[in-house]
């Protein structure tokens, strides 16, 4: 059957292409904001209301969608603009007066910082909503993690480890490396460091909507921060990790027991993780359990041996079988139409059948050699394009952000941010012109 992709009803293009105002409205009428409003006015108690916190809290996201680095950046434009004023709802009777110190900005993020919670729910409830608004939402999701760099000093010796405002204390160092082989089949790997966070990151790949983050320091391990985010979703929410059929994620994530617990487990889902070679230097190929003249490489390519001639022939693919938690090979010969010397007395048969239990990392739900593995890979840089624009619409290549604590707030926020964006964007359409929400192809 002909695979014919569906085109996607939401595209952050279409956002990035509104005007900074226009984004701006979009995102203050779909923020779903009130509980959180309700509590910093309750913990800011009934003092002097000079400066609302309704404005205030307004023109903060101003600063991350109009991609202000620092507060102070901030309010110029929000000195210069009146328009921007009016719509984050400061006094336009006020004039320039209006526009809070920057000291009061101070004492807002203080205060924003103890609601953690509220603002975590706030995440929570937008990927709930997106989960009514498109029933396809987390059917395929893909996990990567990204390094943050801290622009303050790292930490000196032990009496030296108080913040004073440009050292950041709570970050640390961190190192991937990449490796590969050139066109003359030499080795090459490269190591990147940094010093800063990292933030590990599951998003739907489909919509390029991010749907559970952690922050962590820069030397955590991608592999148990993963799987401890997916037993959160889970807990968290439950329709999503139902509704999930595949994960993908590079080899950083290559381990028997993501495929292992995503599968066997509970949930029930497909890995579609890459693999890295960890065989013996000269292993190239392995003998199948019970099948003398079938092999297999690290790659999931399952080969089949003429009894006779010795000739190798890579097997037909022929699906995965649920019931049996295996994996169906056909003979080339038959399948093909190809000449055996062996063909009526090879072991083989018609087929082979290949349980995942032979070796969890090469034999997964999807196998590797398949083209649905690699047409659902190539989906995995989503989540790549997510961590872009964090980079260049949320601030994060050119930050000051210093302190564990407001790295998580300020990525949450933005994270948050696109959510809210879309959804606003969705709820903008009647459902009949839900398609319109599709432009040409860019």
């Amino acid at each position: 059957m002909a695979i014919i992709s569906q085109q996607a009803l939401f595209r952050w293009q279409e956002i990035e292409e509104l005007g900074d105002l226009e984004r701006l409205q979009l995102l203050v009428e779909n923020f779903p904001d009130e509980p959180l409003m309700r509590e910093l006015e309750l913990r800011r108690g009934n003092g002097r209301n000079d400066y609302p916190l309704r404005p205030l809290w307004n023109s903060f996201l101003a600063g991350m969608v109009f991609q202000h680095g620092s507060i102070e950046s901030l309010r110029r434009e929000l000195q210069r603009n009146g328009q921007l004023r009016q719509v984050c709802g400061f006094d336009v009777c006020r004039g320039l007066g209006a526009v809070p110190p920057s000291y009061v900005y101070t004492r807002f993020l203080k205060l924003l910082f103890s609601c953690r919670e509220q603002v975590d729910q706030m995440f929570t409830d937008l990927v709930t909503e997106l989960q009514e608004l498109l029933p396809d939402f987390g059917n395929i999701l893909a996990i990567d993690g990204k390094a943050i760099d801290s622009h303050g000093k790292p930490r000196g010796d032990k009496a030296d480890n108080t913040s004073d405002g440009r050292r950041d204390v709570d970050a640390n160092w961190g190192a991937k490396t990449y490796k590969g082989k050139r066109n003359d089949g030499t080795s090459w790997s490269k190591t990147k460091y940094w010093f800063g966070y990292k933030l590990h990151l599951i998003a739907d790949a489909t919509y390029e909507l991010p749907v559970a983050y952690s922050l962590t320091k820069a030397s955590a391990s991608e592999q148990p921060t993963g799987l401890a985010m997916m037993k959160d979703l889970a807990g968290e929410q439950p329709g999503l990790i139902s509704n999930c059929e595949y994960l993908l994620g590079d080899k950083g994530y290559d381990d028997t027991k993501y495929h292992t617990r995503l599968w066997d487990g509970k949930y029930k889902i497909k890995s579609v993780i890459d693999i890295r070679n960890q065989w013996n230097d000269g292993e190239d190929e392995r003998i199948v359990t019970g099948c003398q003249n079938v092999t297999y490489d690290y790659c999931g390519n399952v080969y089949c041996y003429c009894m006779k001639t010795g000739r190798r022939q890579e097997m037909s693919y022929g699906g995965f079988e649920k019931d049996r938690d295996c994996l169906k090979y056909r003979c080339p010969a038959k399948h093909y139409g190809l000449k055996c010397k062996s063909l009526g007395s090879c072991k083989v048969g018609h087929s082979v059948r290949i349980k995942l239990s032979e070796d969890r990392r090469v034999f997964t739900p999807v196998a590797r050699s398949s083209y649905l593995w690699k047409s659902l890979y190539k989906m995995r840089t989503s989540v790549e394009r997510i961590n872009g624009r964090l980079d260049t619409s949320f601030g994060f290549e050119d930050h000051y952000i210093r302190g564990q604590s407001k790295m998580e707030l300020r990525v949450g926020l933005s994270l948050i941010v696109m959510l809210a964006m879309a959804v606003g964007r969705i709820r903008q359409k009647r459902p009949e012109l839900m398609r319109s929400l599709v432009g040409d192809a860019v």
